[in-house]
């Protein structure tokens, strides 16, 4: 490892307060099911990114820690149980990501909806970030949950076009960049978001390219962080990034019309996204 991605072990108070409301409430974390190296810094402070619909994944992505393979059923008490957990915890923005479901009909649009509308009736002046799958394409599934109303709409590319068949075998570029298009479009008052990771084997070039398709597409924030493998069964990291080219990069994603860049090694989808969200971009820096 590179001296810039050596850093002491984070933790805080915050950390056994998120594992008993999880614990408590029969939650999952994407921090924890994808080995995430923040989630000490992020317990410590009391942030976490919940995980719904399971921790089993019907995508086989070549880059991610969370297990794939046959998705179990779906708990239908699962987003009363997140707004419990929010609601302690005494979050006011709060992240929910999910596994992707192909084996269900919407892709689980609808438990996102409910997750969404349950927090928003139950915590006045709760913000709402959604990492969703791709649903397929389906443009259905997309209204179901546009309609619940999310302040942040955030669906990853993850990678260059030309890695896709490598990294994202089940996954569409094209189609990718269409979900982030029509929630952008759809009238809703909300921010779109996405995240890419480098280290892959891609050129700058090729980022570049990538960063000027998601402003096309209307995505005003965007995430930029180094790949790390997960386990020894994953994709190796082809090279590790430099801070210099990192900040290279936030410069290159600003001048292309970004409201916010948050580009850096430990950088990640949903790392502090409570910041990107509600404070000035200098904050991060």
């Amino acid at each position: 490892m590179p001296a810039w991605l050596k850093r002491p072990i984070a933790c805080g108070g915050g950390k056994n307060d998120v594992e008993t409301q999880c614990a408590r409430n029969g939650l999952h974390t994407v921090c924890v099911e994808a080995k995430c190296p923040n989630r000490g810094e992020c317990f410590g402070r009391k942030a976490a990114t919940f995980l719904i619909l399971g921790t089993v994944c019907s995508r086989s992505c070549a880059f991610c820690g969370v297990d794939h393979g046959v998705p179990g059923p779906v708990d239908c008490d699962e987003p009363e149980g997140v707004c419990k957990a929010v609601k302690n915890m005494k979050l006011r923005h709060v992240v929910i990501t999910s596994v992707t479901r192909d084996d269900l009909p919407d892709g689980g649009a609808m438990h996102f909806a409910r997750t969404v509308t349950v927090l928003k009736r139950n915590i006045p002046g709760i913000s709402v970030e959604i990492l969703v799958p791709d649903f397929n394409g389906n443009g259905l599934a997309l209204k179901t949950v546009l309609e619940s109303r999310p302040d942040v709409f955030n669906h990853n590319i993850e990678t260059v076009p030309r890695l896709y068949p490598v990294v994202r075998p089940q996954a569409l570029y094209t189609r990718s960049l269409d979900i982030l298009a029509k929630a952008a479009r759809s009238g809703a008052q909300l921010k779109t978001k996405s995240g890419l990771m480098v280290g892959l084997g891609e050129t700058r070039e090729e980022v570049v390219g990538a960063l000027y398709d998601l402003r096309q597409a209307g995505c005003s924030l965007v995430t930029i962080g180094q790949y790390l493998r997960p386990s020894d069964n994953r994709l190796p990291v082809h090279a590790f990034i430099t801070q210099e080219e990192f900040k290279r990069y936030e410069s290159i994603g600003r001048n292309l019309g970004f409201s916010k860049v948050f580009a850096g090694p430990f950088v990640r989808s949903s790392y502090r996204a409570d910041e990107m969200v509600h404070k000035k971009l200098e904050t991060f820096f």
